[in-house]
């Protein structure tokens, strides 16, 4: 095994599964988000919203909106009674902005507590900040720049460094916080509220977290005709951005209606969003933005788990977890990733840096299909895979992974998606994802899905050949007709002669 496959070895770890709640209170929405928590993979099993505008009158009053109130407490009620059924291990609350900042904040807190037993924790704005940082993080561990999450009332601010988020910022950029604003001075307001803080914020890549800019984002790639309606971890060039942003934010109500896909519960505040954004990405430098689905919620969860757990690749880990028990070995995984490795080490990378961990998850993924119907195995895979809610991964490496999951069940050469497929990833990448399906595929049926099995074999790249051999007395078992057809296609795939060592 190589030093970068032992490297991602998560198998021989505890990797404990619980399940968890958060109840959101933010200035617009009350949520409740049941999560599965399995080591490092974050699964949301359950998620109801209700959009209370507990901070629509916090801008003119300085309170809590009477009837957002009486909402908001009809849905914690309901949340009170999901959460005695559910009976997670864990429960987390939060309450954000409006709650923090209103005169009646502690009332509200009281009440919930009289009438629901629930304790609202009311996070601090550098509190809500680091929270969507780490968020954002616990989403995609190499993100970089600056985080923004908008909110109801506020944006929190907070920039990225390698060690974590450090110097976190609240502020009053919210729709409701400038609810009390002309509409044609709004855009100036939002400018004046941002300057004193662009200075310390600058960076070129930015990290959007919030429900609008997730809508935002939609609209943009209908407006691109993108394929892949995923939000997590989308990608927008500065000239992108404010192409949409501008767009978005000349909108009237009723032009935003017409256009499909836009969530109609975010209407009012999108034109905002939009004119925010478009601040932001003028006085902080930004250059290109990706979109996170993950934040705060995941945040308090990613913050509750052991520092081990912390420091696992969430892709693999999710991939690990995706598969579960549903093959004959839960130790194929990382036994496929070391026996490829001598082949795809010795190949120039197609994701720089990501090769390892790529190859890594796709191992994770061999069983995933095991208690398919074999007929449409390959397809129903390569669906799951490509939209899947795991985490760590760029939309092109999910369409790599996806392709990879489809060619470890067939030799077919046309994959499905075509368009989505040939606009993530370059033919080259294509050529490799189909050549490490089936090299997947060889070791699976090389050793019957075994890893003591599949030990007794070896496979390499030695002077432009694909090399496979068994260990003394093995041969016959392991290297039959089968096996030569399998390895036949790799070798076509990677551009080198097969040979195969018999004993």
């Amino acid at each position: 095994m190589s030093a970068q496959g032992a490297s991602l070895q998560p198998e021989n770890r505890l990797r404990a599964a619980r399940d968890a709640a958060v109840i959101d209170v933010g200035s617009n929405s009350v949520r409740l988000v049941l999560y599965r928590l399995e080591g490092r993979a974050i699964w949301a099993v359950y998620n109801e919203k209700v959009l209370a505008g507990l901070g629509r009158d916090l801008g003119s009053t300085g309170r809590l909106s009477p009837a957002g109130v009486d909402t908001a407490m009809t849905a914690l009620r309901r949340f009170r009674a999901v959460l005695d059924a559910a009976a997670p291990d864990a429960i987390f609350t939060a309450a954000t902005a409006a709650v923090r900042e209103a005169v009646d904040g502690v009332d509200f807190i009281d009440r919930v507590q009289g009438e629901t037993g629930l304790t609202l924790r009311v996070l601090s704005g550098q509190e809500e900040a680091r929270y969507a940082a780490l968020g954002v993080l616990a989403g995609s561990p190499h993100g970089e720049g600056v985080v923004g999450d908008l909110g109801g009332a506020s944006l929190e601010l907070v920039r990225l460094s390698p060690e974590g988020p450090v110097e976190g910022a609240t502020l009053a950029l919210g729709p409701f916080a400038l609810a009390g604003v002309r509409p044609d001075r709004v855009r100036d307001e939002i400018e004046r509220r941002l300057a004193p803080h662009a200075p310390r914020f600058r960076a070129a890549a930015f990290q959007a977290v919030g429900g609008a800019w997730r809508n935002l984002a939609l609209l943009h790639m209908r407006m691109s005709g993108y394929p892949l309606k995923i939000v997590h971890q989308y990608e927008m060039n500065r000239a992108d951005a404010l192409d949409a942003a501008r767009f978005l934010s000349r909108q009237s109500k009723t032009s935003l209606e017409r256009i499909e896909g836009i969530s109609r519960k975010r209407l009012e505040t999108l034109p905002h969003a939009a004119m925010v954004l478009e601040a932001l990405i003028e006085q902080l430098g930004i250059e290109r933005i990706a979109v996170s689905a993950y934040g705060l919620r995941e945040g308090l969860l990613f913050e509750s788990m052991a520092a081990e757990t912390q420091s696992l690749d969430p892709l693999v880990e999710g991939c690990a977890a995706l598969t579960g028990r549903q093959g004959v070995d839960e130790t194929l995984g990382p036994t496929l990733e070391a026996w490829l490795a001598p082949v795809f080490d010795a190949l120039s990378p197609e994701f720089e840096g990501r090769e390892a961990l790529l190859r890594a998850a796709a191992c994770r993924l061999a069983d995933l299909g095991a208690r398919l119907h074999p007929d449409h195995r390959a397809d129903l895979v390569f669906e799951q895979v490509l939209r899947a809610p795991v985490a760590g991964q760029t939309h092109a490496e999910r369409a790599f992974l996806a392709v990879a999951a489809f060619s470890r069940h067939t030799s077919a050469s046309s994959v499905p998606e075509g368009v989505v497929v040939s606009r993530l990833l370059s033919e080259r990448q294509l050529r490799r994802a189909r050549a490490l399906g089936a090299a997947v595929r060889l070791g699976c049926d090389l050793s019957g899905r075994s890893s003591v099995l599949l030990a007794q074999s070896r496979l390499g790249l030695k002077d432009d050949r694909l090399v496979l051999s068994a260990a003394d007395g093995w041969s016959d078992m392991l290297l039959g007709e089968q096996t030569a057809r399998r390895a036949t296609q790799l070798a076509g795939l990677l551009g080198v002669k097969l040979e195969i060592r018999r004993n």
